[in-house]
């Protein structure tokens, strides 16, 4: 069984000032297709690069964020992810953005990244319920297809 992460950038979430809904909900996403998935661990924004690297020390085939993304000075999720990204897949942020558009005109200000970290899938997703629905809607169809790629079991 493939083995799938997910972070929770959120100072308020891990000081308990509120309960982080987004993480769940792309726990929930992966579980439903299959992956073995622990609960989010939700960190604060100033801890998401020790996260992100013993996330990815376990080589999940799988590592969606949640947070971080946005244009605040605690944001720091994509300059983390970002320079761990082999390959980048560009055209996912874009129907990630085009998704987003269809309900909120802020959506364009995530600075979402995708991409191949070693032989994972990572994409950061906003600390939004909405926008991490959003981002697995994209990924839905695609998920399957992306990691067979990587793993080489494309049918070549």
């Amino acid at each position: 069984m493939r083995k799938a992460s997910v972070i929770v950038a959120s100072t308020r979430a891990a000081a308990g000032a509120y309960e982080d809904s987004s993480g769940a909900y792309a726990v929930d996403f992966l579980r439903a297709r299959g992956f073995d998935t622990p609960d989010a661990t939700v960190v604060p924004d100033a801890a998401i690069a020790q996260a992100v690297h013993e996330a990815l020390a376990a080589q999940p085939a799988v590592l969606l964020t949640s947070g971080g993304t946005g244009i605040t000075p605690d944001d720091l999720t994509v300059e983390v992810v970002e320079p761990l990204l082999d390959k980048q897949l560009p055209g996912i942020v874009h129907a990630f953005w085009a998704k987003g558009l269809e309900n909120t005109p802020t959506a364009v200000l995530s600075r979402a990244v995708a991409g191949i970290a070693g032989r994972t899938f990572v994409m950061t997703l906003p600390g939004s319920r909405g926008g991490v629905k959003d981002g697995c809607a994209v990924l839905d169809p695609l998920l399957d297809h992306i990691l067979n790629l990587v793993e080489g079991t494309h049918g070549h």
